[in-house]
């Protein structure tokens, strides 16, 4: 299971690829893909996957039809983005000799001083021209090789640098991509540019046929076991794929299982910004989703609303593990850690969805599934965020919970985890499903 995890996490350097993972998941496990804009066939012990934009995807099993719907949908929710740098338009900065930087902009809120010095690579997707305006080709690709670095300033420029050193995304942020000859810039300048050139030629288009771009910046860093013990996973992006892949593992394991529910594993974009796009947690792309499954499957506009009323909903979404080096930052009595087991979220102010009822769902399937449980409530002093939860139930009113693996250096480039923790989450996942 973990080896699948790593190739997993090597596989989904963005947002598309994350998609583009799960799905091939999915078809290998027999599910169907339904699209947005055709009629649905859908049948009772059936097996469906849904996409959205490329880079949302919506799975699920029909169980016993419209009787399995009514007894409520038991869903898992988690996310598929993760804070990274992103290109601008006309990114190319040209430099004294020949150096060729990178205009960017960050996405989400990631810790920036973690991406210097570090090999870089590409991966995203080019929209390029067809016989259609209205229905352009779409490419996902990755380079999958370092192809840019950001430099530090030297320590010799900058005494001050390790007592804190404020960073401006413009000015310090901005990858270096190679140096060149003077008659190659002035070509790159009269085209496309050096860059979506290298893209292009990837794809194998012509550079003048992009019209478009979404291309972020990823770390090459292979995913990787570390700890005497090999107890942790170290990656880019474990934050939020480490739950969508504990969720396609449960969900493939029990897809072929009988139910008198519908299971739902639903992977949204754009968590990290806000969730306020269409294939985003506020859009209303699961509540259409889940109402025509229900007309697919014979059920009335009442037999929908029975079945929300009767759903559970499971926000998956890493937590903070207690950091050794950090004490005070954490709540005294409420502190999960790595290797601790699932962790339940916890907020008064309702950050997260989680409830009493909720938490106490959660508990009993950790204690039917085996496996110890943790709480996490933010140090009272220090303000927290939020998550899917409370953003779903805008549009669907599910009871539900906030969960999580505990991990350490949230929205860093590279982040833990707990081997044994993603274990557990699974296990969970499974025993919620069967």
């Amino acid at each position: 299971m973990i080896e699948r995890l790593l190739n997993w996490l090597e596989k989904s350097t963005c947002n598309f690829l994350a998609a583009k993972t799960i799905i091939d998941e999915l078809k290998a496990g027999g599910f169907k893909e339904i699209k947005q804009n055709e009629e649905w066939d859908i049948h009772p012990g059936g097996k469906y996957y849904m996409v959205k934009n490329g880079s949302a995807v919506f799975a699920f099993t029909t169980g016993k039809g419209l009787s399995s719907f009514k007894n409520g949908s038991l869903l898992i929710a988690a996310h598929s983005d993760s804070p990274c740098l992103r290109l601008k338009p006309h990114p190319e900065i040209y430099g004294d000799g020949g150096v060729v930087s990178l205009n960017v902009e960050k996405y989400g809120g990631g810790i920036l001083y973690t991406w210097f010095d570090r090999p870089l690579s590409m991966s995203g997707r080019i929209t390029v021209k067809s016989d259609d305006p209205l229905n352009p080709r779409e490419i996902i690709f990755d380079l999958r090789r370092p192809v840019a670095v950001i430099p530090h300033l030297a320590i010799h420029f900058n005494r001050q640098v390790n007592e804190g050193n404020p960073i401006s995304v413009q000015k310090d942020m901005k990858p270096v991509i190679g140096y060149f000859d003077a008659a190659t810039i002035r070509m790159a300048q009269q085209g496309k540019g050096i860059l979506l050139s290298a893209v292009a030629k990837e794809c194998g288009v012509n550079p003048q046929e992009i019209l478009d771009y979404e291309i972020s910046l990823y770390p090459y860093i292979k995913p990787q076991l570390c700890g005497l013990n090999n107890e942790y996973i170290e990656s880019g992006r474990i934050d939020d794929l480490s739950m969508a892949f504990a969720g396609l593992e449960a969900m493939l394991a029990t897809c072929d299982d009988e139910s008198d529910n519908i299971r739902i594993l639903a992977v949204f974009d754009n968590e990290e910004t806000g969730s306020g796009t269409r294939q985003g947690a506020a859009s209303p792309v699961l509540r259409d989703m889940m109402e025509r499954i229900c007309d697919r499957l014979g059920g009335s506009k009442e037999d929908f609303y029975v079945g929300v009323a009767n759903s559970f909903m499971i926000s998956a979404d890493d937590a903070h593990a207690w950091h050794p080096n950090y004490y005070e930052k954490y709540d005294p009595t409420n502190h999960p850690v790595i290797g601790g087991g699932p962790v339940i979220k916890i907020n008064s102010n309702c950050k997260y969805m989680t409830d009493s009822v909720g938490a106490a769902i959660f508990k009993e399937l950790c204690t039917k599934a085996g496996v110890n449980y943790q709480m996490f409530v933010n140090h009272s002093d220090v303000a927290g965020g939020s998550t899917l939860g409370n953003i779903l139930t805008s549009q669907l009113d599910f009871k539900g919970v906030d969960v999580g693996s505990a991990i350490w250096a949230m929205h860093s480039a590279v982040e833990t985890a707990g081997v044994s923790d993603h274990i557990d989450m699974v296990k969970v996942f499974k025993t919620f499903w069967t």
